[in-house]
């Protein structure tokens, strides 16, 4: 009994040493294919990272580069008209159209003149009644003159009729006074525009009585037209010694005025003035500029963009502005430099200094001829091969976004390199 109890056992420890040699050669085994799966390069990831990268090129160049300040400005009308009656009294015509353009002196409205032409012949009567009254008086004054040589009549006679005769002189001058008052009054029934310019919506219908106090209509002259806008007091001085160069050569200072999103150029035209202080709760001074508007692009309280030519630099060293990448060590560019029969790029760090649209001038770090890379940087670093695509600039674009897309569906995009 002890010894099949013993072989039993024995049994029991031989099976239990196989199943954990078996275990652990499973899991040294499998773990070894495993390791070797996760080392293995993934073939959805660049390995060499020696891919050339499609890139568009731009080259530096010497030329001028005009300085221009930007400000958001307000076009206002360069003179405003509202049209009121100078007398009372029924509206009896209109004679515009709501919106159109009025000429100086133009009638724009008639009103009802019948009471203002009944006091004008009053005022007439009255004054040819004075008017023959003083030449009565006048020929009495010749009489007792003549009668006062002959001893036949007092001179305190004579003396009275010559009063008499300046009280009716001051009499007629009187009338003329309320005669051509009346005149007035009667020209007042027609209302004209002062300015020329484009007249808004009717306030008054005919029909209704209309006082001094009314508005009938507002003329804005928009032929010129001016923009207000504000820069900063930093400006100031450069500004306004640019501006007297300017008027003493006969020229003002050059302004541009586009649109809101400051893509469509909308009007050309001169700083016209400059405000004679500085607001002191926003450190800005108001300058305003004119336009002659003869295409009326420009319409009063629209808000436009103003592009101030302050100066121009010559000769200077301009770049493209979207070569221009920023750092922790600053603004650099991606210089293309030739590697044997490849060509790659070089991390070259620049000053840039004022820029004007796509160009920017380089005070430090490029020469002219030298060639930057403007399009695909992002996959840029320290010596990357690159490919320039040719071809105009627009079908350039499409063709290096197209390989950077191919490229990715290959290659996982690497960081980007910056300069520390």
């Amino acid at each position: 009994m002890n010894v099949i109890r013993n072989k039993k056992v024995l049994s029991s420890l031989v099976i239990a040493l196989l199943l954990s040699g078996g275990g652990w050669y499973w899991l040294v085994a499998g773990a070894v294919p495993a390791q070797a799966a996760l080392n293995k390069p993934d073939s959805g990831r660049r390995a060499d990272g020696g891919r050339a990268v499609p890139v568009l090129t731009g080259k530096i160049k010497i030329s001028d580069l005009r300085i221009v300040q930007t400000a958001i400005g307000t076009a206002i009308p360069s003179s405003m008209l509202t049209l009121r009656s100078q007398v009372n009294g029924q509206l009896q015509r209109v004679l515009f159209k709501e919106g159109q353009l009025v000429r100086a002196g133009e009638v724009l409205a008639e009103i009802d003149p019948r009471s203002y032409q009944a006091q004008l012949t009053q005022a007439q009567g009255q004054a040819l009644h004075n008017q023959a009254l003083l030449k009565n008086a006048l020929l009495d004054l010749e009489r007792f003159r003549t009668l006062q040589t002959q001893d036949s009549i007092a001179a305190q006679q004579v003396d009275a009729q010559s009063a008499l005769v300046q009280q009716y002189q001051g009499t007629v001058l009187t009338d003329q006074g309320l005669v051509a008052n009346a005149k007035l009054q009667l020209e007042f029934t027609r209302i004209r525009s002062a300015i020329t310019g484009r007249i808004g919506l009717r306030q008054i219908d005919v029909g209704n009585n209309i006082t001094t106090a009314d508005t009938l209509a507002v003329v804005t002259a928009i032929y010129p037209i001016q923009v207000v806008f504000t820069l900063s007091e930093a400006r100031v001085a450069n500004i306004i010694k640019r501006q007297q160069q300017a008027g003493q050569s006969g020229h003002g200072l050059p302004v541009e005025a586009w649109d809101r999103g400051n893509t469509v150029l909308l009007a050309k035209g001169v700083l016209l003035s400059v405000d004679n202080q500085i607001d002191a709760t926003s450190g800005t001074i108001k300058l305003k500029a004119q336009f002659i508007n003869h295409d009326a692009s420009l319409f009063p309280n629209q808000f436009v963009n103003i592009h101030l030519l302050s100066d121009t630099l010559h000769d200077v060293v301009t770049a493209p502005k979207a070569a221009i990448q920023l750092g922790s060590a600053g603004a650099f560019v991606y210089v293309v430099a030739e590697d044997g029969k490849d060509k790659k790029v070089m991390v070259r760090q620049v000053t840039p200094g004022a820029s004007d649209g796509d160009l920017i001038a380089i005070e430090h770090g490029l020469k002219a001829g030298d060639q930057v890379v403007i399009s695909g940087v992002d996959r840029l670093r320290e010596g990357a091969r690159i490919i320039i695509s040719s071809g105009d600039k627009g079908e350039g674009k499409k063709r290096a976004k197209s390989a950077e897309a191919m490229a990715g569906n290959k290659n996982q995009p690497e960081h980007s390199h910056r300069p520390s």
